[in-house]
């Protein structure tokens, strides 16, 4: 890509492959042109600091200007966070909070939004929609009146197998050698060592010899004689039998029962309830391969006018064959561990959850580490140190997002939970920027058009100039977000602030590593964004003189002759 330059950016881009006046896109040359790709320094009246302009725009004729008066719409915490600690002191690694019994009040929300919750998680596998909406609505309601941004997650049940009744009203100890019956059998009450499964097939093609496993190793059972449909099975190795516990079955070391669909009756009612409430994303079980999540895809964008994101959980043993079609395929990725640690042996999990996590930011997925990160905080106050270590793994990993389960929805200390993933994620991202760990990542070329590679070389370099010249921000004008999930994949020392006008990719974002997004109304004037942006910030008070800040747009003048506007400025604030 041929760059004119003068001597301070041309220090800069020597240092990235991606400026390389030899190189190609497309097997095509870019030709450079009346300033079309053009770099200069200029020297700014701000206390000896020097202000870079790069900008790198396609398609300048036909631009027409006017102003919009912008409405900043600032998230408190992020306001709050941005105060007390400054730019480069942004938490960036997200967190996810399920919802249940235990912080379901409208008191108990506010407090996980003012902790640090980005989204909010809702089991479908748990309650009933009633008392899901009912959630929504205050998780909106706080978000309208107290100035949060969270978004909402529903989180599908999945097709599979689990306990409707297991003779106690709670969870209950199975010992070893007690021999339980499972059935499907529907009756009233409750029968002591009977279970009843949901799925009145549960037991086709089993045998005898073959291992129950409840919850993913919370308690197993052995198979000991088939009594039609029923099965009478003895405890091995015993443990917690929990309400509504998951049951898989096993034989040689693999799993014995195929066949259900991915998403089941009951799942597609549940997505029409996510659509018909606004739901920000739809998270898919036991995904075993893209074309699930590419038909959830199609039904949404036939039955929603608003564009909901679809995540596939990796949690199966298929899933990890067809892994990169299926991060192609969805908007992002949850690496389920617990469901995962069914079938996958314990000693491959940390390394499969590495994998997931690189391929995920390397196809530019947003990626949540889930399951087990906390478990002990579900009844102690304090996490153990393995746990302790465990959450900090993923934040080194670079993982998008961090999630509570158990700790949160029904947990005696989910305020500390969560005040503990951020504490931690907070110390490791700090780490890393010390270590310089972020130069040692390395991305493979996504675009498939000239004006996509234009954008990815553009966000690479931005990434690279902040990094060197050491900004204090990056603010992104974009339209659907695409530019600012690109700056994200390459995780930038300072924060991104995504500035958009559209909200279902403000809500989308707020998944994003490193981004914090604002819902503004956004001009064709560049120059009129970008001073009205940083005025509003400046008024509250959360910019000073001297701080630099590089800008970055992907913004389409509505009458320029080309679809594709971009550019990079790096400003000192006077």
């Amino acid at each position: 890509m041929a760059v004119s330059s003068d001597s301070v950016l041309q220090k800069v881009f020597a240092k990235s492959p991606t400026f390389d006046s030899s190189k190609k896109v497309l097997g095509k040359a870019v030709g450079i042109s009346g300033g079309v790709i053009s770099c200069n320094e200029r020297k700014l009246k701000s206390e000896d600091k020097i202000a870079v302009k790069a900008s790198a725009e396609a398609g300048l004729k036909g631009l027409k200007s006017y102003e919009v008066n912008l409405d900043l719409g600032f998230d408190v915490v992020a306001e709050r966070e941005l105060r007390e600690k400054g730019f480069l002191g942004i938490r960036k690694t997200k967190l996810v909070c399920t919802i249940g019994p235990a912080c379901c009040s409208l008191e108990d929300l506010e407090r996980l939004a003012m902790g640090g919750m980005n989204v909010a998680r809702l089991n479908m596998c748990h309650n009933t929609r009633e008392w899901h909406r009912d959630v929504i609505r205050k998780i909106k309601k706080l978000n309208e009146e107290k100035g949060f941004f969270v978004s909402v997650m529903i989180d599908t049940e999945g097709s599979l197998i689990h306990v409707v009744d297991h003779g106690a009203p709670s969870s209950i100890k199975a010992e070893e050698g007690s021999v339980w019956v499972f059935t499907a059998k529907k009756f009233e009450g409750s029968r002591p060592f009977t279970v009843q499964a949901n799925y009145e097939r549960f037991s086709e093609g089993i045998m005898v010899g073959d291992e129950l496993v409840i919850d993913g190793g919370m308690a197993k059972f052995e198979v000991v004689e088939r009594m039609g449909n029923d099965l009478r099975c003895k405890c091995t190795d015993p443990g917690l039998f929990l309400p509504l516990a998951k049951l898989s079955f096993w034989r040689d070391g693999k799993l014995s029962y195929h066949g259900l669909p991915t998403l089941s009756i009951k799942d597609w009612a549940d997505v029409d309830f996510g659509v018909s409430e606004g739901v920000d994303f739809i998270a898919m079980s036991f995904v075993n391969d893209a074309n699930s999540v590419k038909n959830l895809k199609n039904y949404l964008s036939a039955k929603s006018s608003k564009l909901i994101r679809v995540l596939a959980k990796i949690e199966t043993l298929e899933s990890l064959q067809k892994l990169e079609e299926i991060v192609e395929a969805s908007d992002g990725i949850m690496v389920a561990r617990g469901d995962l640690g069914v079938e996958v042996p314990l000693e491959q999990i940390p390394t499969v959850q590495e994998d997931v996590t690189r391929l995920c930011r390397q196809l530019n997925k947003p990626v949540i580490i889930a399951s087990q990160l906390l478990e002990s905080m579900v009844e102690c106050p304090t996490p153990t140190r393995a746990e302790v270590a465990d959450v900090s793994e993923a934040v080194r990993q670079y993982a998008d997002a961090l999630m509570l389960s158990g700790e949160s929805a029904i947990g005696l200390h989910g305020q500390k939970a969560l005040s503990v993933l951020q504490m931690v994620s907070s110390r490791m991202e700090l780490w890393s920027h010390e270590e310089n760990r972020q130069s040692a990542l390395h991305n493979s070329q996504l675009g498939n058009t000239l004006s996509d590679c234009i954008a990815e070389e553009i966000c690479n370099c931005a990434v690279q100039m902040a990094n060197n010249l050491g900004v204090d921000a990056i603010f992104v004008y974009t339209k659907h977000g695409e530019m600012a999930s690109l700056l994200s994949r390459n995780r930038p020392y300072p924060p991104i602030f995504a500035f958009t006008s559209d909200n279902n990719a403000r809500m989308a974002l707020n998944l994003q590593w490193g981004v914090i997004p604002l819902l503004v109304d956004l001009s064709d004037d560049m120059e009129a964004n970008i001073s009205k942006t940083i005025d509003l910030i400046r008024t509250k008070g959360m910019i000073k003189k001297g701080d630099a800040v590089l800008l970055v747009s992907d913004l389409t003048p509505t009458h320029a002759t080309s679809t594709t506007f971009q550019s990079i400025q790096v400003k000192t604030i006077v």
